[in-house]
């Protein structure tokens, strides 16, 4: 795919198919996400590929209500920090922002795979950290539910999130959020 239709196409789709996890499929998302920028280069951003039916089946375990569709995933990713990982600067922790612009890249490449990779918050941080070994110092910044997307839609999916399925959500005009030169009176 062009790069912009790689940013079309991305979706936080629900409705999700299996598909097949190898290692290289794993190394290349975690390359992809390596190559995004961060602050003095320090990569503070630490990824939890949980793709074995055990430890697969604990993680799904941890989603809050409203999140069962997620127990579709052939994978999650757990993205973890902290903020001694990175820089700080001003006042200003860079660790979350870093590692989301990693996290970002990771989500574009499985996009470009033809994969759904859906950040979600809803989950039990301190079950979740528990299930995968996270030490306490890290901050489980979210979960990439990774699966293909499903057109036909799962009796997982609640109404609200059928509807959103259909078309892609509104989304903000630029002009709500684009300034130019200052912010606006």
């Amino acid at each position: 795919m062009e790069f912009q239709q790689v940013i079309e196409a991305r979706r936080a789709y629900r409705s999700l198919d299996p598909f097949p996890i190898t290692p290289e499929l794993i190394a290349d998302l975690g390359r992809a996400a390596s190559l995004s920028a961060s602050c003095f280069n320090n990569q503070p951003w630490r990824f939890v590929f949980v793709h074995g039916a055990e430890s697969l089946e604990a993680l799904k375990g941890c989603l809050n209500p409203g999140n069962e569709w997620a127990r579709d995933a052939s994978m999650i990713v757990a993205v973890c920090s902290r903020p001694d990982l990175d820089c700080r600067t001003q006042g200003r922790d860079y660790y979350l922002f870093d590692s989301g612009m990693g996290t970002a890249f990771l989500i574009l490449l499985a996009t470009d795979r033809g994969l759904v990779a859906h950040p979600i918050a809803g989950y039990d941080e301190g079950k979740a950290k528990a299930v995968l070994g996270v030490p306490a110092d890290l901050t489980l910044i979210t979960l990439v539910i990774m699966g293909l997307h499903q057109p036909d839609l799962k009796p997982s999916l609640n109404e609200k999130q059928r509807a959103m399925e259909a078309e892609r959500p509104a989304r903000r005009a630029p002009a709500e959020f684009v300034f130019h030169d200052r912010w606006p009176a």
